[in-house]
């Protein structure tokens, strides 16, 4: 009769958050922050077909990092649920908390049943009628669940993100400010802390605009995000000088 060895359920938990800790480790950065214009999304991510960034309901988003097929099936059952409640009672009562418990619930009970847990980190956020009143909640792959202060980063790099974000978030900037101030905190982390050069081509970027009625996502690409990136206003501000200057000028 073969010996079977004992391992205790402290050990096989904190394997298990090893594991999902490692793997998620390996994404790329999100960065989600509230502004006056609303909820923005900022991912790297160079698939175009494959989104990190996606509308739940009317006035909700959800972010997420990690194995693309495990936060598919999230994402897909949240928009399910949301429907379904929608549908049941009232569209008012779809909201950012209400999904980021059920996500907690679900992905608590995987990571507790399940031998190998969800390799994933997930964002839920709703936007409110101010900045103040928008919703930022985060959920890590063993269901804990985190009600954010207007800013958050996921992926391999979060901690350093934070700090960053910490530092230059504020509720009332523009989105111009905004998405600044994310791709400072997402081109930061290069070789000897140097900084990183992002390009629209691996940059995915999405919002949800407080003053739009009804269904509040919308993707910012093309011509959108290129007038958003740092390089396009400062050739903007290059070009207005020379105007000002005019073609007689001369340097002093």
């Amino acid at each position: 009769m073969g010996m079977q060895f004992y391992t205790s359920p402290e050990q096989i938990m904190r394997d298990r958050a090893e594991y999902a800790r490692k793997n998620i480790a390996r994404g790329r950065n999100v960065v989600v922050l509230s502004c006056a214009d609303g909820v923005l999304f900022v991912a790297e991510n160079v698939s175009t077909a494959l989104h990190k960034l996606y509308e739940l309901y009317d006035r909700i988003g959800f972010a997420a990092v990690g194995k693309y097929n495990e936060l598919e099936n999230l994402r897909t059952a949240g928009v399910r649920m949301a429907d379904l409640r929608g549908y049941s009672y009232d569209r008012r009562d779809v909201t950012a908390a209400s999904l980021a418990k059920a996500y907690a619930q679900t992905l608590g009970a995987i990571f507790s049943e399940q031998t190998k847990p969800f390799e994933v980190e997930i964002c839920v956020a709703g936007v409110g009628g101010d900045a103040k009143g928008d919703e930022l909640y985060r959920l890590t792959f063993d269901g804990s669940i985190y009600d954010e202060p207007g800013y958050l980063a996921m992926g391999g790099q979060a901690e350093q993100l934070v700090e960053i974000l910490r530092d230059g978030h504020d509720f009332e900037a523009p989105l111009a400010d905004a998405f600044a101030l994310a791709l400072r905190a997402l081109t930061s982390g290069g070789e000897n802390g140097s900084q990183r050069e992002l390009t629209t081509d691996v940059l995915e970027v999405a919002m949800l605009e407080r003053a739009r009625p009804g269904r509040v996502f919308r993707r910012i690409r093309g011509t959108a995000l290129e007038a958003l990136m740092p390089s396009a206003s400062s050739d903007e501000t290059e070009e207005a000088g020379a105007d000002e200057e005019g073609p007689d000028s001369t340097e002093s």
